[in-house]
């Protein structure tokens, strides 16, 4: 019986070694996935690992804390005129987050649709959102700083290893965030310029924006479960 075989398009396929040595002579590719799309997984992928030590790092400082651990719903709460309201900024600020990646999922969407104005207008909208995000953590952290009097190596609400990994995480996260705006920003004007329709019309870059936006959400809705919910 013969080891070759033949694809839907007519190729025919050599079985056995000889196959496999055909395979690499000619450059085969099992996984139709474009470079730019596969080195953001690989990205993606190792920024997982960073944001699991970090978590697992925390959980750990946690459990092991002799000194009391400050309560969340007590230290991020904010006050209106009234009672003090537990989380309320930290609520907005996912809020915020979740909202930007269905600005983001619209936006791709548009994109390979080749709406141009309105793939550029939903980026314009998730960077702005994802710059409300900073803002408002910014005023967290200068809340934490200068009224409560929290540092990384100290924190008069209990626990010392409060300041340091709340700081860390929340930080790291911030840093992603200002970085996914950025990179929205310039991705957007050069679909605003038509930068993508002279290179052939290929808006895949946005859906690579894409991927690591929803990234950088998900990452956040771990860290509000496990950092201020626990």
């Amino acid at each position: 019986m013969s080891e070759a075989a033949m694809t839907s398009t007519g190729e025919v396929l050599q079985g056995g070694l000889k196959g496999v040595v055909e395979d690499f002579s000619t450059d085969k590719q099992t996984f139709h996935v474009p470079w730019g799309k596969a080195m953001m997984w690989i990205f993606l992928l190792s920024d997982t690992f960073i944001f699991s030590c970090f978590l697992i790092s925390y959980m750990t400082v946690r459990m092991s804390a002799t000194d009391p651990w400050p309560i969340p719903s007590e230290v991020f709460a904010l006050s209106f005129g009234g009672d003090p309201i537990p989380l309320v900024l930290i609520a907005i600020m996912t809020f915020i987050l979740i909202t930007s990646s269905g600005t983001m999922a619209l936006a791709v969407n548009m994109g390979y649709r080749k709406k141009r104005k309105l793939t550029f207008w939903l980026m314009i909208a998730t960077a702005a959102l994802g710059a409300s995000f900073v803002g408002m953590q910014a005023f967290e952290w200068t809340k934490l700083i200068v009224d409560e009097g929290v540092r990384p190596w100290s924190n008069p609400m209990g626990a010392a290893q409060f300041g340091s990994t709340f700081f860390m995480i929340t930080g790291f996260h911030g840093l992603h965030v200002s970085a996914g705006v950025i990179y929205l920003l310039v991705i957007g004007f050069r679909v605003k310029n038509g930068f993508y329709e002279r290179r052939g019309g290929n808006y895949e870059i946005v859906e690579i924006v894409g991927l690591y936006w929803h990234f950088v959400d998900l990452v956040w809705v771990f860290i509000f479960a496990f950092f201020y919910l626990w």
